[in-house]
């Protein structure tokens, strides 16, 4: 049996993705945010309240980098979600974390993050609710050489990537591999 909840947004897991911009003098800004992710293989969407400042930083520069946040920087991940920087012109600096310019667009990449997504805006949409959804080209990758394999190639567990908890508001770290993708189902044939 099955227990109506109503409208939730109760997808799990959900990122913790970490949105750093530019405003229009140069000042770093970077929020935490649960409402976007991968829409194709070169693309991302967010879905952002039109009254934060990343949204005008956006809409300034139409360009942002996406963070993956770990487990080693939760608190401060959490802290860049609670600020405003519409509040706290400093939030950044208070976090004790270092942003570099990316090469490839017009936005802050945080040092700290294990992986980041450098995205330039390819289409706005007004949305209801009172936000705006932002479609973004991804344009390079940047990895942390400690979260490589051997091979070098990406080994998820190292990232400790946050995971957020939409039912009671937690953060969870992604744990082990269970299962090989495209493989396990044919079990079934």
């Amino acid at each position: 049996m099955k227990k109506d909840f109503g409208v939730k947004p109760y997808l799990f897991p959900m990122p913790v993705l970490m949105i750093a911009t530019y405003d229009k003098d140069g000042k770093v800004d970077v929020m935490n945010m649960a409402y976007g992710g991968i829409a194709n293989g070169k693309s991302v969407a967010l879905n952002i309240n039109k009254k934060h400042k990343t949204s005008a930083n956006i809409k300034e520069k139409m360009a942002f980098t996406i963070g993956v946040a770990d487990s080693r920087h939760m608190t401060e991940a959490d802290y860049l979600g609670i600020v405003s920087a519409n509040d706290v012109d400093n939030k950044l600096e208070k976090s004790g974390l270092t942003a570099v310019k990316s090469e490839k667009v017009d936005a802050p990449v945080i040092q700290e993050w294990p992986i980041t997504l450098e995205c330039k805006v390819v289409d706005l949409q007004s949305t209801v609710f009172d936000g705006f959804r932002v479609l973004g080209e991804i344009v390079g990758t940047l990895v942390d050489e400690d979260v490589l394999d051997e091979n070098g190639d990406v080994e998820p567990t190292k990232i400790n990537a946050l995971i957020f908890d939409p039912f009671k508001h937690g953060y969870y770290e992604v744990g082990e591999k269970v299962g090989q993708a495209f493989e396990v189902g044919k079990e079934i044939e």
